[in-house]
């Protein structure tokens, strides 16, 4: 559709062999958008209209090597949605250094190394979006500590990336998902049943409804909204339900 909302705007989404992050590439190229979808997995097949790049988003030296690629062949860049995460099922007490370190690699270290290393391409394109997957268990203290500190650290540096960036013409928001029926969930049916259980629509997100939402704060249509938290979650956090949700690892 080039003569979508995104008709001439080039898109970097992380995390999009797969799940949200695929959803999200194929919205925005329905919509226009030049789409460059990132991720570990070369093997990936996101879309049609969707060009691949592989992207360890751990790495600094291979972002850098990726934005210089994306600007160097389409000249700018106007949105970019962090949306690369891990989680370990792994209590406080059970896990390992490894584990932590890993997941705030990918879910913290590459959310900031991107916004970082992008901002000043978005800037040098006349500004631009980005938008951090965080979780609505950014809200509450949810069982998978690794995965939940990522988070919380995630919607405060959403912030502040938001603030700092204000004055290049960038804004920056995030998306809360709670429950998502994704293939990826499939690994968790039991913790996935407990969280659907105790959300009030009883059922989570499509990808579809997800890639919606992160359209629209990429979109001039959300053109005064920045440094805000938007939650996709069927009423769970509304409910305060979380708090009779537990989960035995064995422990």
């Amino acid at each position: 559709m080039a003569d979508g909302r995104f008709a001439g705007k080039v898109v970097l989404v992380t995390g999009a062999a797969r799940g949200q992050g695929a959803a999200e590439a194929r919205r925005f190229a329905a919509e226009g958008a030049t789409v460059i979808g990132c991720d570990v997995h070369d093997s990936a097949e996101i879309g049609d209209g969707v060009g691949y790049a592989r992207l360890d988003v751990s790495s600094r030296a291979a972002w850098a090597g990726v934005v210089a690629d994306v600007v160097g062949e389409h000249g700018r860049l106007d949105v970019l949605v962090n949306n690369a995460g891990i989680g370990v099922l792994e209590t406080l007490a059970t896990v390992t250094p490894e584990d932590w370190s890993r997941v705030m690699a990918v879910n913290l270290d590459g959310a900031m190394y991107g916004m970082q290393l992008c901002a000043p391409a978005m800037r040098d394109s006349g500004g631009g979006s980005i938008v951090n997957t965080v979780s609505a268990a950014a809200f509450y203290g949810f069982a998978l500590p690794a995965y939940n500190a990522s988070k919380w650290a995630l919607r405060g540096l959403t912030k502040t990336a938001a603030l700092e960036f204000v004055g290049w013409g960038i804004r920056v928001n995030a998306v809360h998902p709670g429950l998502v029926t994704s293939p990826m969930s499939d690994g968790a049916a039991e913790m996935t049943e407990k969280i659907r259980l105790a959300t009030p629509m009883r059922r989570g997100a499509t990808l579809e409804e997800i890639a919606a939402l992160v359209a629209f704060l990429a979109s001039d249509e959300a053109s005064f909204i920045t440094g805000s938290d938007f939650v996709i979650d069927g009423g769970l956090l509304a409910a305060g339900a979380m708090g009779e949700v537990s989960y035995d690892f064995g422990s």
